[in-house]
């Protein structure tokens, strides 16, 4: 209550202080004049009385002040309303409107539109609106710029690693992992993390180098997932697939209910011919054995290769595999390796219109179009 009288008392002296001019009586115009011209009438007798002008210049400048000051007498009483009041009434009725109606007005239109119990929007609330109105290209700068001036600072590269590895700058998110665990220290997490994007830059091959960091990381904690699904990965494209398959049944066993990642690792089980086991009852789906794909030998060409033969290397074997499934649409571990090579590739367009080609393709297989359907929605290929 005392803040709302303060308030009110800081409003009425700052209205008071504009309107009062207004209520001042002041000196018309024309009065001040008539005091001028009549001035200036004794002047001309006190000249003309001392011998200093002639009679006929008195007389002359006598008529044209005197002309002068009928005139403003004249403004003077023009300046008077009809009923006689000075227009000092006037002035005087607006300051007093205006001292009443402008802060009943303000109160008026604060409770209508205000809201004096809601409380302040707190800063980080202000920063946050602020910051998604900025791209994360911008962003991403304004990191870069700071570890260009703090190139120790660990925090940093732990916050654009992922970053990168979300727009496909693999080789900066190689850097920066590497970064990391040179600053902070190494971790099972770090080195798993590591891993990805050395095996990301690699277009999805786990390389020695990767697979050295995911080992490293089971060797600090050996219930890491990431790593166990990779060192499955690298099991499954140096041709063991009956390691690969051993890694994932075990990971699905040991899943808590709702793991996000579960349908992942399904579709991988899955693609090396191994069952869920949630799965048990149903008929295992047959291996891939007529579907292009890399071999040991491949794999261990491809370590050799420069970047770009390697690359054209896989979207060679992945163009070969959607050929194939054009003439043999029933394949489904076949249409799951086809969206994940897409998806690694960075080509999510034609992941999206191969996910439509594949559900065609199974309709006619409920049990196979539930599968392609769980691996199209784990990869966020709907719609």
């Amino acid at each position: 209550m005392t803040l709302w009288f303060a308030f009110a008392l800081m409003t009425g002296a700052a209205i008071f202080a504009v309107l009062w001019p207004l209520g001042r009586r002041g000196t018309t115009p024309g009065g001040s004049d008539l005091a001028v011209y009549r001035d200036q009438l004794d002047e001309i007798t006190r000249d003309r009385a001392a011998g200093l002008i002639g009679e006929a210049e008195a007389e002359a400048a006598k008529v044209e002040v005197s002309r002068r000051l009928i005139a403003a007498a004249d403004a003077a009483e023009a300046q008077t309303d009809e009923s006689g009041r000075s227009p000092l009434w006037r002035r005087r009725l607006t300051a007093l409107a205006g001292l009443v109606l402008v802060p009943i007005g303000a109160t008026a239109l604060y409770m209508a539109l205000g809201s004096p119990q809601m409380p302040g929007q707190p800063l980080a609330g202000r920063l946050q609106a602020v910051h998604q109105d900025r791209s994360i290209q911008s962003l991403i700068a304004q990191v870069e710029k700071h570890l260009e001036r703090n190139p120790n600072d660990a925090r940093g590269y732990e916050v654009v690693a992922p970053v990168y590895l979300r727009l496909g700058r693999f080789a900066d998110a190689v850097n920066a992992r590497r970064k990391l665990l040179q600053l902070a220290g190494e971790t099972a997490e770090r080195q798993a993390d590591l891993g990805e994007a050395l095996a990301a830059a690699g277009k999805g091959i786990v390389t020695v180098e990767a697979k050295t960091a995911f080992e490293r990381a089971l060797a600090l904690d050996p219930n890491d997932l990431k790593a166990k699904f990779f060192i499955g990965v690298a099991a499954e494209q140096d041709g063991d697939r009956h390691k690969a398959a051993a890694i994932w049944t075990g990971m699905l066993k040991d899943a808590p209910a709702g793991a996000p990642w579960v349908p992942m690792v399904r579709e991988a089980l899955t693609r090396v011919g191994g069952t869920p086991p949630a799965m048990a009852s149903a008929p295992a789906v047959p291996p891939i054995t007529g579907a292009p794909g890399p071999s040991a030998a491949d794999v261990a060409a491809a370590g050799g290769m420069s970047e770009k033969d390697r690359g054209d290397m896989v979207r060679d074997m992945v163009a070969r595999l959607a050929g194939k499934l054009k003439e043999d649409g029933n394949d489904l571990a076949g249409w799951q390796r086809l969206l994940r090579a897409y998806m690694v590739l960075g080509e999510r367009d034609k992941a999206q219109t191969a996910a439509a080609d594949a559900k065609k393709a199974l309709a006619s297989d409920p049990d196979k179009l539930r599968q392609i359907g769980e691996t199209i929605k784990s990869m966020g290929l709907e719609g």
